[in-house]
């Protein structure tokens, strides 16, 4: 028995697939944002503290709700400044008090870089080194003034070394850490790479310390005029130190917060100059810069 092939023909149009829709390309206008967010600059907005502080300050001077017996108007601060700079007292107070703090620093980094080197490359200067500084790091530098008087007088020598020894603990510790915190793996290749212990210690220790030391070295520039701030209680005679200490003789609180705004602008200014030398020195690192 034969049989015969199904004729399917043509379909029923109820049998029949549907042929695909054309596609077409839709376009809703009005849902795009096209308009650009309003930002305003990086450097208003970190303008936009400090100054509405010294508004604040002006307003509740003048208004009368801050007396000058207790604070200086900030007018007063600024014609005190003119005066000060044309006479010269301030030029030679500042020039004064930046040798104190370059001196103190240079000394208390060498120390700071020596120790670290020392106690991050070697085990046997970790065991005699940190464990001591640790231990020093509790004792308020600030109160060591008393026995500075009584080792090196009441001249420059207690001064630089008040300075050096707020300098030595924060770059210390950055440096300390960021050599025990490189990745063992980086050191593994390049063992297998063939580099010896100065290489490794050149191309791959040192390099991966450096952010750690790079945020000491902010520490430790804004604990040097901190530290100068006290020292220069001690017996001065020349620097901003001793310019506050002749006005709070008077009560002029004009010259004090001069003084003082001159400490907070070095300090700014070598915090700047710090992070212009981070990002030179740190191009290869990728960091999170925050949302806008």
């Amino acid at each position: 028995m034969t049989t015969k092939p199904l004729d399917v023909g043509v379909l029923p149009d109820q049998d029949r697939p549907e042929d695909p829709p054309p596609t077409t390309r839709v376009t809703i206008r009005g849902t795009t944002k096209t308009s650009r967010r309003f930002t305003v600059p990086r450097s208003v907005r970190r303008a936009a503290g400090p100054v509405g502080l010294i508004l604040l300050w002006f307003l509740t001077s003048a208004t009368g709700v801050l007396p000058e017996s207790v604070l200086a108007s900030p007018v007063d601060v600024i014609q005190q400044a003119v005066e000060l700079t044309k006479n010269g007292e301030l030029p030679s107070a500042i020039a004064a008090s930046g040798r104190r703090a370059a001196i103190g620093f240079l000394i208390g980094a060498t120390v700071a870089l020596g120790l670290s080197l020392l106690a991050g490359l070697f085990r046997l200067g970790e065991d005699v080194i940190d464990s001591s500084m640790g231990m020093f790091r509790a004792i308020p530098w600030v109160g060591l003034i008393p026995l500075f008087i009584v080792w090196f007088g009441i001249e420059e020598t207690p001064k630089i070394a008040l300075v050096a020894l707020g300098v030595t603990y924060p770059l210390y510790f950055n440096i300390y850490g960021g050599i025990r915190s490189t990745d063992s793996q980086l050191v593994e290749a390049a063992r297998m790479m063939g580099l010896g212990r100065l290489g490794l210690i050149k191309y791959v220790i040192l390099p991966s310390a450096l952010p750690g030391a790079l945020v000491g070295l902010r520490y430790a520039l804004s604990t040097a005029w901190l530290a100068l701030v006290f020292a220069e209680q001690i017996n001065a005679d020349a620097g901003l130190g001793y310019l506050m200490s002749n006005a709070q003789q008077y009560f002029r609180t004009d010259v004090i917060v001069l003084c003082l705004v001159v400490y907070a602008l070095l300090g700014l200014a070598c915090d700047f100059a710090v992070r212009i030398l981070s990002r030179r020195l740190l191009t290869w690192r990728a960091n999170f810069e925050g949302e806008a």
